[in-house]
């Protein structure tokens, strides 16, 4: 029995050393050593002798594009639409979808998000928020800060202004004055308050 075991033995090992030297038996690095080209060296494969290729006819780039024609830098006060009433409607369309989850629809952190447990995003009302440039916000939406993502791919550069522009008066609904009120509301405002 014991001489049983030791042949099974020899011939295991036999038969294990015999179909390892069959292999080649060495690590691969086949992604390391794959063939490749250079960014715009010369290429043998197409005709013209370039590696690097023109882009498809009729083709679209992905991603955030630099030639943004609303783009104001990030330091600037500057507001490249003209403020309508429709522009405002539209940023508080667009605020409602996209802000309130977490901002609130107040502007003041408050969105379900922070009540379910999730950290609260700083109100739009602290003076520091009050004055950041209007590109600074604009940047915020676009590429995101903190916590928050970036937008640009599901808020158009338009109505990302739009936003703005609501941000901006959700924060002057907090802090004006009577005085600052055109005649006409001053007026009705003390109308109403008179009749209480």
């Amino acid at each position: 029995m014991k001489a049983n075991s030791s042949l099974r033995a020899i011939l295991l090992a036999f038969l294990g050393a015999s179909s390892l030297a069959g292999c080649n038996y060495t690590l691969r690095q086949d992604m390391a050593n794959q063939p490749r080209q250079n960014t715009l060296s010369p290429s043998e494969f197409f005709a013209d002798g370039r590696s690097e290729r023109q882009p498809i006819e009729n083709t679209v780039a992905r991603g955030s594009i630099e030639d943004d024609a609303l783009f104001v830098p990030k330091d600037s006060n500057a507001f490249p639409l003209p403020i309508t009433q429709e522009l405002l409607q539209r940023g508080q369309e667009r605020y409602n979808i996209f802000c309130t989850p977490c901002h609130g629809l107040q502007g003041d952190g408050q969105g379900m998000v922070a009540v379910r447990g999730m950290k609260h995003p700083p109100s739009y009302h602290q003076d520091r928020l009050r004055q950041e440039p209007n590109g600074y916000i604009y940047d915020v939406v676009t590429n995101g800060f903190g916590a928050m993502y970036g937008y640009s791919a599901q808020i158009p550069p338009r109505d990302r202004w739009a936003i703005i522009a609501y941000v901006r008066a959700l924060q002057l609904s907090r802090n004006a004055r009577v005085a600052d009120l055109p005649a006409d509301l001053r007026e009705k405002l003390m109308a109403q308050g008179a009749a209480k």
